[in-house]
């Protein structure tokens, strides 16, 4: 049984044309909780037919919020943030049941969440377009900024809230339209966030929330469908490259943000303390499943000893356990595949000559649970090095120039997020430049906001989420050639 404060933010249907559908001809499947295995709800399986019903509403929507004064909708999300804000703990209890994390974590995440859906409200009144000087002097040239269309937006499970108002709030700010489909695992937060943006005043169409486990069939419909004109993914670069394919046949704009294998690359004069500071929040938030943690980290050899030393005796302090405890550090992958993968990659390095400084084992509190591990003397031939965990494992790689750094932390197919410790600022300034990575953390673990463009290079994906470049994801530029005009 879930408990709220606000019984009306815990729903089970899919929330399609303003209406929850409670029922579909597919059946329902069931949600669990990561950390216990208790059923916490059963939902509607929605299909192809939902999928379509909600682009149609959407579509219809997109008519007439598209007309709305800029402010009338800047107004709307302000309120759906006020709502958020004010729903915070209950929100923040959804996140902690249905995918894991600490509870403190996921009241992090609501403000994570909650900070788009402000930034957007305002950007909404920003939109601008321009006068550009003619070369004929009977003309004048005008452009126009204006909504993409209907959108969809398929959602990751590891920041059930902030994936989809980082997506949600920049559409909704440009005058489009948007259909969700969470992660199956996490359905449960993006269902209260329908309810609060009802609440809001978003009217019918504008927003809808698609359930269920069939997701190759409702993502084929919202790639495939004609009146779907943008698609925004977070997922896997695997599945990426697939979206990507199918969205090709109708010539859909699309931001991906993929797969990531972030390096962390700390250098013989960095603050040791410092950097294990900024290491435990890249590394450890949300049980190591983020897309921009860290996942490959490169030590200098005049540190490595003592750096390692430091991070694991940090590493092994950590309360693992039940999000909901409010002591709890470290909560349980979302499933035991993760848990698997995990134990591969582990097996994988030691069996290359890696050492386990700390963990390295499964933990009795349950099957989606790891003891959080640092291991050392990893090879650069290992799957760990290659490939993204997902987990909560540190592997630590040694390096000895800035060149071979350098080279090590680019030598990936992915381009997302990258983290430097340093003292000397001409350092800084050349590895930061030199790395392939759309976003890199200088002396420190903290790199998310919504005044900040999120977003990769190379197989990381396409596009910038956040800041004032958010809103230009989901707008198109209307030239306007303008003769007659009578030359002064």
């Amino acid at each position: 049984m879930v408990t709220l404060n606000d019984p009306g933010l815990f729903r089970t249907a899919a929330y399609i044309d303003g209406q929850w559908v409670h029922e579909t001809p597919h059946g329902t499947y069931a949600l669990s909780n990561p950390a216990t295995g208790a059923v916490l709800a059963h939902l509607p399986r929605c299909q192809e037919a939902e999928t379509d019903a909600a682009i149609e509403a959407a579509d219809v929507a997109f008519a007439s919020w598209r007309k709305l004064a800029a402010q009338t909708r800047a107004d709307i999300l302000r309120r759906w943030f006020d709502l958020l804000v004010a729903a915070r703990e209950d929100i923040a209890r959804l996140i902690t049941l249905e995918e894991g994390k600490p509870i403190r974590e996921a009241r992090g995440e609501v403000d994570y969440a909650a900070s788009f859906l402000r930034w957007f409200s305002e950007e909404a009144t920003r939109v601008r377009g321009d006068v550009i000087p003619a070369k004929i002097a009977t003309q004048r040239i005008v452009t126009l900024r204006q909504p993409v269309g209907v959108c969809a937006a398929i959602t990751p499970w590891n920041f059930p809230a902030a994936m989809i108002t980082r997506k949600a709030g920049p559409a909704l700010a440009a005058g489009c339209t948007m259909v969700v489909k969470p992660a199956s695992q996490t359905p449960l937060t993006a269902l209260a966030l329908a309810e609060l943006a009802e609440r809001a005043g978003v009217p019918r169409g504008v927003f809808s929330v698609l359930t269920g486990n069939d997701t190759r069939a409702i993502g084929g419909r919202l790639t495939g469908h004609d009146k779907v004109r943008k698609l925004t993914f977070t997922g896997s670069t695997e599945v990426g490259r697939v979206l990507l394919r199918q969205s090709a046949d109708t010539i859909k704009t699309c931001s991906m943000e993929l797969g990531g294998n972030a390096p962390v690359l700390v250098f013989d004069d960095a603050d040791i303390a410092g950097a294990v500071d900024g290491l435990m929040v890249a590394k450890f938030r949300n049980t190591g499943q983020s897309c921009v943690g860290a996942n490959r980290i490169f030590v200098q050899d005049g540190i490595y000893d003592a750096f390692a030393e430091a991070f694991a005796a940090r590493v092994a302090a950590l309360k693992l356990g039940n999000g909901l405890d409010e002591a709890t550090e470290v909560g349980p992958l979302i499933d035991v595949g993760a848990v698997a993968k995990v134990e591969e990659h582990i097996a994988d390095a030691l069996g290359r000559g890696a050492r386990v400084l700390t963990g390295g084992e499964r933990a009795p509190d349950g099957p989606c649970f790891y003891r959080p591990t640092v291991l050392a003397d990893v090879p650069t031939d290992a799957l760990i090095a290659h490939e993204e965990t997902f987990g909560p494992v540190a592997p630590l790689i040694r390096f000895s120039t800035d060149a071979e750094g350098i080279a090590l932390a680019n030598a990936s197919e992915f381009g997302l997020a990258a983290y430097v410790f340093a003292k000397d600022a001409a350092r800084i300034w050349t590895v930061a430049e030199s790395i392939e990575s759309g976003i890199v953390g200088i002396n420190t673990g903290f790199i998310s906001n919504e005044t900040a463009p999120f977003g990769g290079v190379k197989q990381s994906g396409l596009g910038r989420e956040g800041s004032h470049l958010g809103i230009d994801e989901y707008l198109e530029v209307k030239y306007l050639c303008w003769d007659g005009v009578a030359p002064r």
